[in-house]
């Protein structure tokens, strides 16, 4: 509602300004075809960022300064410290990047903004960039209409160039024309009252931009008409600083806890930055005019000091906010804590995340860890384990032994409000997701999907188990009190191997090999079960009812089996591709994995038989 009302105040305020004065059009198309180059550049990046951004990522940030170069360098490049925000906060969303990495970023990506009012200032004012803007559009719109992904990218890469470019000839072009019947230095301000009024509009003409690069355009083309007084155009670009947070925060309201969390960050480092610079608003430009003339930059040549003051005033945000990076996290963790939820709710799916294919592929992976923490942990509760001692390193005869009483567990509740719904979001955002994917993302987010299915299939056979579980466990038979521990123990031994595997380095892992010995495992258990339980009826150790409940128990106990060894091929497969295409290829199929087996009795039988000979 509320942006329908501001779409509508804007589309009122620019029509009135077209009827007003015609020369207002060349300045504002100017400010629209700048604003759809840059949406060219973002579409023309985007093509450039699969495959190994998670790589980039985290080798790019997993330091403070490396947090902020990669925003300076990203924010040099997409010349958008909004687009690098918004993109950042999607980043957090999908747990590419921690918190800290985040913030780093952010004050990154404030100083690289900065390059744009250089380039602006230095070059863009004193060239006929319209000449280079003309080629940039027709090779790239050459380009746009390829098929190759790549080649599109380029293509609007300099289509968006090419806009951005003509965009800053038009505004400049606009100001010059517009001199010559209004002169706008009649509305400026000096003093506070100046400073503040015009930082107030700096903010609101970002705002309604959505962009702190399309304002300190207009605002050093405006400056270099002589349209507005250098003072007013420094209290312009604090403002424009403090207005660009408003698109971090609108890219957050789709985000998740941290993405929240960063643009409240945001907010509050450019909101101080602001007032810093408010503050010391005399000294810094006095450090203008020291710095000017020790680069060579001519005192009347405003624009270019401009961009001084620009460069000045975030560095110095940056020096005084740098000492308080992890308290300002803790601050802002404890200002925005995360909820406990009694339903399970989707950690990392959102919006934010879909920006991207590689983003949503690690969003849906993270997701189905999340619900597989959640399903571990009914499965423990399930066969009277807790998931602590499933995840020590206490041998499980010793915790079967230890721990004799059933745990009272509602499957069926904890099913409802900690699977079913989570695995309905993690089905919903594939569906979102899926279309921009590669063929490889694609085949891995659908066995992302069948593992979460696996989960689900199981939970049934979890519950049937755990009925009769708990009422064999303790009972005074001690025979049909073996054979359900032996249960117990069968799948303790396997959720132990998958926690190992989860806790195993990537690099260290032979994960295929370990769930190879689960499968043989779970056949030789399933033949030897039979031999036991025809000795058992035999010799009549248990009742027929016994029997029965112990043969319905240990097909639920295979399916559960096979269902957590699907699972953790899928979930704890080695990420290094290369050594998990190798393992896949010596894993056994069926026949072999029997073959092997029948081989091994075989072996056991002829070393038995010889040793009674002996």
């Amino acid at each position: 509602m509320f942006r329908n009302i501001l779409l509508l105040s804007i589309f009122a305020i620019l029509s009135y300004g077209f009827w007003v004065s015609p020369n207002l059009k060349e300045i504002t198309a100017g400010v629209a075809i700048f604003l759809f180059g840059m949406l060219s550049l973002e579409e023309g990046f985007k093509a450039f960022t699969g495959g190994l951004l998670e790589k980039i990522l985290n080798k790019t940030t997993n330091g403070l300064w490396k947090s902020m170069s990669f925003g300076v360098v990203t924010t040099t490049l997409m010349q958008s410290s909004s687009l690098v925000s918004v993109i950042t906060i999607s980043f957090l969303s999908a747990g590419l990047i921690t918190l800290a990495s985040g913030i780093g970023i952010i004050f990154g990506a404030n100083l690289g903004t900065t390059t744009g009012a250089w380039l602006v200032a230095g070059l863009g004012l004193k060239v006929n960039i319209s000449a280079y803007a003309m080629p940039m559009l027709v090779f790239g719109i050459i380009l746009v209409l390829q098929k190759p992904k790549e080649l599109k990218g380029i293509g609007y890469i300099l289509a968006g160039l090419g806009f951005l470019f003509l965009g800053i000839h038009y505004m400049k072009e606009g100001f010059e024309t517009f001199r010559e019947h209004i002169d706008l230095t009649a509305y400026a301000l000096s003093g506070l009252k100046g400073l503040l009024i015009y930082t107030l509009i700096g903010i609101i003409a970002t705002v309604i931009m959505q962009s702190s690069h399309a304002t300190l355009v207009l605002i050093i083309t405006a400056l270099a008409s002589q349209q507005i007084t250098y003072e007013n155009a420094l209290a312009l670009a604090i403002g424009s600083n403090v207005g660009t947070t408003v698109t971090a925060i609108i890219g957050s309201i789709s985000a998740n806890i941290n993405g929240k969390r960063l643009a409240i960050a945001h907010l509050v480092f450019n909101v101080v930055t602001g007032l810093v610079a408010i503050t010391l608003i005399a000294q810094l430009i006095t450090a203008v005019d020291w710095l000017s003339i020790k680069l060579g930059i001519a005192s009347d040549n405003y624009t270019l000091k401009l961009a001084v003051f620009h460069t000045l005033f975030n560095l110095l945000g940056i020096a005084l906010m740098l000492p308080f990076i992890n308290k300002l996290g803790l601050f802002i963790t404890k200002l925005l804590p995360e909820k406990e939820h009694e339903i399970a709710e989707p950690l990392y799916l959102n919006d934010a995340a879909l920006e991207l294919p590689e983003m949503a592929l690690e969003a849906v992976r993270k997701e189905t860890f999340n619900l597989y923490k959640y399903y571990f942990g009914i499965v423990c509760h399930g066969l009277s384990f807790r998931e602590r001692d499933i995840k020590s390193y206490i041998p499980v005869e010793e915790i079967i032994q230890s721990h004799r009483k059933p745990i009272p567990v509602n499957i069926k509740e904890e099913y409802t409000n900690k699977i079913k719904g989570l695995y309905a979001e993690i089905v919903n955002f594939i569906g979102k997701a899926n279309e921009n994917m590669t063929q490889e993302q694609s085949n891995e987010v659908f066995e992302l999907r069948s593992a979460g299915r696996a989960m689900l299939e199981s939970i049934k056979s979890i519950q049937h188990l755990h009925k009769n579980l708990s009422h064999y466990i303790n009972n005074p038979n001690p025979y049909i009190r073996a054979e359900y521990n032996q249960i117990r123990f069968r799948l303790g031994s396997i959720l132990r191997g998958l926690s190992d595997l989860q806790n195993d380095p990537d690099e260290h892992r032979t994960a295929l090999a370990t769930l190879e010995a689960m499968k043989v495992g779970v056949l030789e258990a399933d033949k030897q079960f039979f031999t036991d339980m025809n000795q058992l009826i035999r010799e009549k150790h248990i009742t027929g009812v016994m029997a029965t409940s112990l043969m319905n128990d240990h097909s639920y106990t295979n399916n559960i089996a096979n269902k957590l060894i699907e699972i953790g091929t899928i979930l704890f497969k080695s990420q290094n591709t290369t050594l998990h295409e190798i393992e896949k290829s010596l894993m056994l199929d069926e026949k072999e994995t029997a073959e092997a087996i029948a081989a091994r009795k075989t072996t056991e039988q002829g070393a038995k038989e010889g040793k009674h000979e002996d």
